[in-house]
């Protein structure tokens, strides 16, 4: 067991925080109050390679592992405390590798390129308006095979990237019901292309925070697709979303991990520079020891980021470990960084004071940003404790089958 870096991990970190600081970080005021991450901070992350990056280099990635994925994640988090901007790279590294996996030659070769370039947009769409994590239960959108197309009616909700996917094209991964097995075997992936299509309707939702990259959804009526839009085998999309729900899970994990890293050190500069009572606001052991919890609640929490991504490139590189235990690590990082960093967060705003109530200082930013990580995206803590509680006693357990 080796707890250090390789020089190639260690010279990776720095060329993307020092990207991160010098470019993305004096921004993120700016596209939090635009509702835009600037065209040329895409380009910028293109050039580093961070867009799509584990997408094998055939198709315009880097060919990166989940290590890699992970460390560019925290230190994107780092940099945008608001998540936004990790938001559009975390679902791009994350899908973009499951469409690589499971996509059409044809339609990967059309798309992934632009994704890798900035050109286009990638995302997921799992969500309905009647439920998000109940797949089984909530999802209602469907397709049926007409001819050698596939035709698709239904409504997803509460996804990334709809105004960019409209604006710059691209696709969404959308799971959609293709049987009536009552099982997981009931749903397919299709590749569904937002801008300039027949029979889509979009919605734009304003967010309260993570105000850089949009949030909506789409109406699907009678949308047409040829067949090479599907993705993966007909009836195993539901498995096929697994694997990227545990991909983003602990890129999210990492993200949020760079934020609370961030806020405890624009905390730490505060409470040395500020003085209540003729005292350093760090001389007090009522603000010390809050930091030396968090601080060590963070190192753990970093450390089983990093293990869910060792699981992964264990079973994508090397052939070995499995799903369950992916699914397993993933899940525990996704129920305790968001909560992490949120708690973090909350806790340097005790110690600004009103300061942390205004939009001097970027905390707000980051309170409304982890937020949505808790109660979303990818699943919900609880769901994540029901994730770890059926990995543990079996899913004859459970309440549900997913």
């Amino acid at each position: 067991m080796d707890f250090g870096w390789s020089s190639e991990q260690e010279m990776w970190r720095k060329a993307v925080r020092d990207f991160a600081q010098n470019e993305i970080a004096p921004r993120v005021r700016e596209f939090d109050t635009s509702g835009e991450i600037p065209r040329e901070i895409i380009r910028g992350m293109a050039q580093m390679g961070l867009l799509a990056l584990t997408v094998p280099e055939e198709y315009g990635g880097m060919g990166a592992d989940w290590t890699m994925a992970c460390i560019a994640a925290e230190e994107l988090g780092r940099a945008d405390i608001s998540l936004a901007l990790p938001v559009l790279y975390l679902v791009e590294a994350a899908w973009g590798f499951i469409f690589a996996q499971y996509g059409s030659e044809q339609l990967k070769r059309s798309v992934l390129p632009r994704v890798c370039s900035g050109e286009a947009f990638l995302g997921i769409a799992t969500t309905e308006p009647g439920g998000g994590s109940d797949i089984l239960g909530a999802t209602r959108s469907r397709a049926v095979v007409d001819g050698d197309e596939w035709v698709l009616n239904g409504e997803k909700m509460y996804i990334s990237g709809v105004r960019e996917s409209l604006k710059m094209g691209g696709i969404h991964l959308t799971l959609l019901r293709t049987a009536d097995t009552g099982d997981h075997r009931s749903f397919t992936f299709m590749a569904v292309p937002l801008k300039d299509t027949p029979g889509i309707m979009p919605t734009l939702i304003e967010d309260m925070g993570r105000m850089g990259i949009s949030t909506g959804g789409f109406a699907m009526e009678d949308v047409r697709l040829p067949a090479h839009y599907q993705v993966g085998e007909v009836n195993r999309g539901f498995y096929h979303a697994m694997e990227g729900f545990s991909a983003a899970r602990a890129l999210i994990g990492a993200t949020c991990i760079g934020a609370a890293e961030a806020g405890l050190e624009m905390g730490m500069a505060w409470i040395k520079e500020r003085q209540a009572f003729g005292r350093p606001l760090a001389s007090y052991e009522g603000i010390q020891f809050p930091l030396a919890d968090l601080w060590a609640e963070l190192e753990g929490v970093r450390w089983g980021v990093y293990r869910a991504a060792w699981e992964m490139d264990r079973f994508y590189q090397r052939k070995e470990g499995g799903h369950h235990d992916i699914a397993m690590a993933a899940a525990i990082v996704k129920l305790r960084a968001p909560l992490l960093a949120w708690n973090v967060l909350n806790e340097v705003a005790n110690w600004y004071g009103a300061a942390a109530y205004s939009k001097e200082y970027p905390i707000e930013m980051g309170i409304r940003g982890v937020r949505s990580y808790s109660i979303g995206a990818e699943g919900t803590v609880n769901i994540q404790r029901l994730i770890i509680a059926r990995e543990l006693l079996g899913s004859e357990y459970m309440p549900y089958r997913n």
